[in-house]
C-alpha cells in the first residue's frame, strides 16, 4: 500500500491512485453517502454542454465523471495521469465512443484552443502546481470556453441555515473526515491508507473564495462558485476571456 505526501509529488501521486483504482467507485460512493452521483450531475449542468462540443475531463480517473458528462452528447476525452485509473476505465468503457488519454495536468498533450470546455474533479488539490495547471486548462480552451472545478471546499452548513451553523457543521465534517472516513475505507477501498492523504488533502484545500482568486489570477474571468453539500463541495465557473 501506498500514499503520498503533501507535498505532492507526481510520481508518489499517481502510485497511490494506481493503489486505489480497482474499488476506486464502490469506495468514493461509500464515502460520500452516495452524493457523488449529485455532484457529477452537478457539474454536467454547471458546464451546459450542446451535442458535438469538445471536452476534456481532467484527473478523470476510472471515467465515471466522463461518462456523465458524454450523456450530454459532447464528445468527451477522458485524461489523468495514473496508468492504472486508466485501465481500470478502459475496462468499464467502450474506447470507440470514450477516449482515454495517459496525460499530467500540467503538460497537456492537446493544442491550444481544441476544447470548448475542460473540467477536473476531485483532481485539481493533488496537483503539484495549481495555478500552472489552471494556466494550461486555459491554453487548451478556445476564446470563450469554460472551466468547472469540482472539488471538495469548506464547509458553510446546509441551506437555508448557512454560515449560521457553520462551527459546528465543519466540527462534525471534519470528524468524520478525520476519524471516520479512513475507517471505512479501511473496510471498501483497495488502498485505505491512501485515503489518510486524500483526507488531509481536504483539510488542507483553500476555501471557496481563496480558490476563486487562484483561478483568477491564472488568466480566468466571470468566476464564480456554488455551494453543494452545504459547502463540502464547490463548482467553482470561470470563461477563458475573449482576445
Amino acid at each position: 500500500m501506498s500514499r503520498a505526501s503533501l507535498d505532492k509529488s507526481p510520481s508518489d501521486v499517481a502510485e497511490m491512485f494506481d493503489g486505489v483504482a480497482k474499488r476506486y467507485d464502490l469506495t468514493n460512493a461509500v464515502l460520500s453517502f452516495g452524493q457523488d452521483r449529485r455532484w457529477r450531475h452537478k457539474t454536467r449542468d454547471a458546464l451546459a454542454l450542446l451535442p458535438g462540443q469538445r471536452v476534456l475531463d481532467v484527473a478523470a480517473g476510472t471515467g465515471v465523471s466522463t461518462r456523465e458528462l458524454a450523456r450530454s452528447g459532447a464528445r468527451v476525452v477522458a485524461s489523468d495521469f495514473s496508468l492504472g485509473m486508466l485501465r481500470a476505465g478502459r475496462r468499464k468503457s467502450d474506447r470507440r465512443q470514450l477516449p482515454f488519454v495517459a496525460a499530467d495536468a500540467l503538460h497537456l498533450p492537446f493544442a491550444d484552443s481544441s476544447f470548448d470546455a475542460v473540467t477536473i474533479s476531485f483532481g485539481l488539490r493533488n496537483v503539484v502546481d495549481v495555478p500552472a495547471a489552471l494556466a494550461e486548462f486555459r491554453r487548451v480552451v478556445r476564446p470563450g470556453g469554460t472551466l468547472v472545478v469540482c472539488e471538495f471546499s469548506t464547509p458553510v452548513g446546509p441551506e437555508p441555515f448557512g454560515v449560521r451553523i457553520f462551527p459546528w457543521f465543519r466540527a462534525v465534517y471534519m470528524n468524520y473526515l478525520m476519524r471516520a472516513l479512513p475507517w471505512i475505507a479501511g473496510r471498501v477501498s483497495s488502498n485505505p491508507v491512501a485515503y489518510v492523504y486524500l483526507a488531509e488533502s481536504i483539510r488542507h484545500w483553500p476555501d471557496q473564495s481563496e480558490l476563486s482568486r487562484t483561478i483568477a489570477a491564472a488568466g480566468w474571468s466571470e468566476v464564480r462558485w456554488q455551494n453543494l453539500t452545504g459547502g463540502i463541495v464547490a463548482l467553482h465557473h470561470a470563461v477563458r476571456p475573449i482576445d
